[in-house]
């Protein structure tokens, strides 16, 4: 029977995909903090409606709240705000290829995020593993653009490298605490708290970002509601696929969960391939039995 972190994982990856391709439609017509926002504000209610559901299904008790998983909460938010932000700086610098890869590190910052700040262990397998599916996502961003591994590593210093960086490193530490404020708050069921946490922290970023937005940019507050259609939808498959990853993270580490979460990539060729009907190439195919063979080798060592 496959553990449940692992189911929530595959899934988050998938709605994370669906969510990306629906987003493509807010291009254009909406800012970086108004398309933030979107996936926030409409993902509120549909959260609720999840933590509701899953209180009537079980007949769980609503966790409790301390001021300490409040600031988890809002730290977490914060992050993946600003990891969003960076990520989306990264794309605005020259060397896009540079930018994207390094925020691929994702999953490896997580792992050591973990270690330090929740003292998590894995094994040498499980490393192992994380090593190898951040290599094959590394080769899947640069394969076809030019990019060599010299000159990734000649890039470190250039924004967009910085900008990916910090973007992987943002992600990778909201995961953790999201672990932390899992783990901390009162209560036994964890699935039921990631919902609640899921709620409390997407609360928390639609009241920093939509304060935000509200201030420095007014036409784009108002177009967030505009576009209600569109930016539902968006905000919708967000709430699922955030529920997923809190479940996760709520039952395995970070770490591991961020590991798994690669086949997000094998999604994305899938889409494009039975989709939109594009031939897959060889580094493609490549680089997605890389990153396959990293989540085999992690999963193989978190037994």
């Amino acid at each position: 029977m496959i553990p449940g972190w692992i189911a929530f994982t595959v899934t988050a990856a998938l709605f994370q995909c669906w969510r990306t391709a629906m987003q493509q439609r807010l291009r254009g017509r909406l800012s970086v903090n108004a398309a933030g926002v979107v996936r926030y504000l409409y993902g509120v209610p549909v959260g609720a409606a999840l933590l509701g559901l899953y209180l009537l299904a079980t007949g769980a008790a609503l966790p409790g709240l301390t001021g300490f998983v409040l600031l988890l909460s809002a730290l977490a938010g914060f992050g993946q705000i600003l990891g969003t932000n960076l990520l989306i700086m990264a794309f605005g610098h020259r060397n896009f290829a540079v930018g994207t890869a390094y925020a691929k590190t994702e999953a490896i910052q997580s792992a050591i995020v973990g270690v330090v700040l929740l003292g998590e262990h894995l094994s040498g397998i499980a490393w192992f593993g994380l090593a190898v599916g951040v290599a094959g996502v590394l080769y899947l961003s640069l394969a076809g653009r030019g990019t060599t591994p010299g000159a990734l590593l000649r890039g470190i210093a250039q924004p967009a490298a910085l900008c990916g960086i910090g973007a992987g490193f943002c992600f990778g530490f909201t995961g953790v605490l999201i672990r932390w404020a899992t783990q901390d708050m009162p209560g036994e069921d964890l699935v039921c708290k990631a919902l609640a946490l899921l709620v409390l922290t997407n609360s928390l970023q639609t009241l920093m970002q939509g304060s935000w937005l509200a201030w420095k940019e007014p036409d784009q507050f108002r177009a967030v509601f505009a576009t209600w259609r569109d930016s539902g939808q968006v905000g919708a498959l967000s709430a699922f696929g955030s529920a997923c990853w809190f479940s996760a993270f709520a039952l395995a580490p970070v770490a591991l969960v961020r590991a798994v979460g690669q086949v997000e990539i094998l999604f994305t060729l899938a889409f494009s391939r039975f989709y939109l009907r594009e031939t897959a190439s060889r580094a493609d195919v490549a680089g997605a039995l890389v990153v396959v063979a990293g989540v085999v080798l992690v999963l193989a060592g978190s037994r």
